[in-house]
């Protein structure tokens, strides 16, 4: 059996983002509206007691205090065993920063996004003596390992998904933005023996007919849910980039998530990395009341899932 917890459902910057005032961030600020949410991140383990963590967001230590599954049982341990990380963005790398107390675990990534922390000398704080750095094989089931090589029960398929590089990572000058295949992986998740699989996708700018081929019926899905709308960023005031220049594909219309999974069976649909300016964290919206006539819910923070 799978058991997982979202730590965190909302975009780079959470809910509400700390330097915002759009409609959304007002309402859950004054409490007129939904509950604050963090940074995206989940957790998923086969037993209770191992913990795989995917994404590292920058709320991460207010997400392991609020989470007692992940709570220390000793003067010092960690039932978290290891780490996998799907892109290089800010907000799924920059809470490994707040793992470097020399606490064993694996982490697991691209060999692109590998070489991006090895470039950058800040991610040594994170000593290789206690955190053996692996490779993911994309299209293969492999099981998650801890640092010490141990099985911890979960395995896991990754693949690349339509994409782009980080923002950080950025060549204004080069051909999509200096992006390359490895630089965004979704992946399917399952509990050793199991056939039950969640998938995880927080980033994710396109849904191919390959993406649509590996998903079966009893698939739960934890989708990209960024934006609801292309320019939504511009009609909220707060910048200019669209849903697609992000890298993002909007959940609504014609091209987007809901109607391009509409003929995909599914156990289950969630959104997920919901970004601040997002209509559907409004309990009373429109957008709120149209992702669920069409069968899909949210995830928040706090959620558990069992598969």
């Amino acid at each position: 059996m799978l058991r997982a917890i979202v730590l965190g459902a909302a975009a780079g910057g959470g809910l509400p983002q700390w330097n915002c005032a759009c409609p959304v961030c007002a309402a859950v600020r004054s409490g007129q509206a939904g509950a604050p949410q963090t940074q995206s991140s989940i957790v998923v383990s086969a037993d209770g007691e191992r913990w795989v963590l995917i994404n590292a967001s920058p709320d991460i230590r207010q997400q392991f205090a609020a989470t007692p599954a992940l709570h220390p049982r000793a003067v010092r341990h960690s039932p978290l065993s290891a780490v996998l990380v799907t892109n290089a963005d800010v907000d799924h790398v920059a809470g490994l920063l707040s793992l470097r107390e020399a606490q064993p675990f694996a982490l697991y990534a691209t060999r692109r996004v590998h070489s991006v922390l090895d470039a950058n000398a800040i991610f040594n704080v994170v000593n290789r003596e206690h955190v053996p750095r692996r490779p993911v094989q994309l299209n293969e089931s492999m099981p998650i390992l801890d640092a010490a090589g141990e099985a911890t029960g979960i395995c896991i398929e990754t693949f690349t998904v339509p994409g782009k590089v980080a923002l950080w990572l950025e060549d204004p000058n080069a051909e999509r933005f200096g992006s390359v295949a490895e630089d965004t992986i979704g992946v399917a998740i399952r509990a050793e023996g199991s056939e039950a699989r969640l998938f995880y996708l927080p980033g994710c700018a396109d849904v191919p007919d390959s993406l649509k081929a590996r998903f079966k019926p009893t698939d739960t899905v934890l989708f990209d849910g960024t934006t609801y709308t292309e320019h939504e960023m511009a009609e909220a005031g707060v910048g200019q980039k669209s849903a697609s220049r992000m890298g993002h594909l909007v959940m609504s219309g014609p091209q987007g998530t809901i109607a391009r999974l509409a003929d995909v069976p599914l156990a289950r649909r969630l959104f997920i990395h919901i970004n601040n300016t997002n209509p559907v964290w409004l309990p009373d919206s429109e957008a709120r009341r149209e992702i669920a006539r069409q069968g899909w819910d949210l995830a928040f923070d706090g959620m558990e899932l069992t598969l």
